[in-house]
């Protein structure tokens, strides 16, 4: 058997060669002697009956061989890496991957991390954003938060809360808006949601203009558009409160419409690991306050 006997120091000193190019820096990182490593690299010259490095005047080159032996190396040592990485005070950091709509990332769940961190710090969190379209198996995801009905193919769901709509706009638009009316003469920015406006309008009690504003696939770059003075958002409050409390916007109307909910997502296949059922429950109680709020809304 060639396991018990892989001469992992001279693998070490290949390896580092090759990704620098140098026998120096790779001594340098490696923190032996130049000589050390040259000696490494011969020995595994030796044992494998090949040239694997050019040595030029100004460095190294890879030989074919070299090229061949690189990547099954720096792979297996990246992810001897990754497995070392998650231990930490004697315990194992368990990966969790989730996958978070955009707008709610930014506007509700990333100023609570610290929270969960602080009470679960063995936990390896990495987030990834995107704009409600997401597919749990192909992109490795333990968890998706996202908006919508709560149905969705092969998925259990669990609901956080509403995101009710409203009128978001710059306070110099807001000026002039004393009724809803008002709107009609203004750019009505629309989500890919073409029922919205129609929706909050009809709450208003009064009939909707033809809504022909630019379209945008988040809120999240809806309302930054509103605050550059592009027109008018519908968007939930609840997400951009900064922005409210700061006064880069306004909500001239206390009117609301409800087309979602904002849901915690997995897999109907997935087992339930100790990460994810430490989210679980710390989103769950984090977001009842919240949910409790939509409703009254």
């Amino acid at each position: 058997m060639v396991r018990p006997h892989l001469p992992l120091n001279a693998l070490k000193a290949f390896e580092a060669s090759a990704r620098h190019l140098s026998f120096t820096r790779a001594a340098i990182e490696l923190a032996v002697t130049q000589a050390a490593v040259s000696h490494q690299v011969k020995s595994l010259e030796e044992r494998l009956g090949s040239t694997l490095f050019r040595r030029l005047p100004r460095g190294l080159a890879l030989t074919d061989e070299g090229q061949a032996l690189l990547p099954t190396l720096r792979d297996s040592f990246d992810r001897i890496a990754g497995v070392l990485e998650q231990f930490e005070g004697g315990h194992v950091r368990e990966v969790l991957n989730v996958g978070v709509v955009g707008t709610f990332a930014v506007g509700w769940l990333i100023e609570r991390l610290p929270a969960f961190q602080r009470a679960h710090p063995f936990i390896d969190l990495r987030l990834s954003t995107n704009n409600n379209r997401v597919d749990i198996a192909a992109e490795g995801l333990d968890f998706a938060i996202r908006f919508g009905d709560g149905a969705w193919h092969s998925t259990e769901a669990e609901r956080l809360f509403a995101a009710p709509l409203s009128v978001l706009c710059i306070p110099e638009i807001a000026e002039r808006l004393a009724q809803p009316q008002d709107l009609h003469g203004e750019t009505l920015l629309r989500s890919y949601r073409a029922d919205e406006w129609p929706s909050w309008f009809a709450a208003a009690g009064i009939a909707a203009p033809t809504v022909k504003g630019p379209i945008f696939d988040s809120s999240r770059t809806m309302v930054e558009a509103a605050i550059l003075g592009a027109g008018v958002a519908l968007a939930p409050p609840l997400m951009f409160q900064r922005q409210l409390a700061a006064g880069a916007i306004q909500q001239p109307f206390e009117i609301f419409v409800t087309h979602g909910c904002y849901w915690l997502t997995w897999l109907k296949s997935s087992a339930p690991t100790p990460a994810m059922r430490a989210f679980q429950a710390w989103i769950l109680a984090a977001s009842l306050p919240y949910s409790d709020a939509a409703e009254a809304s």
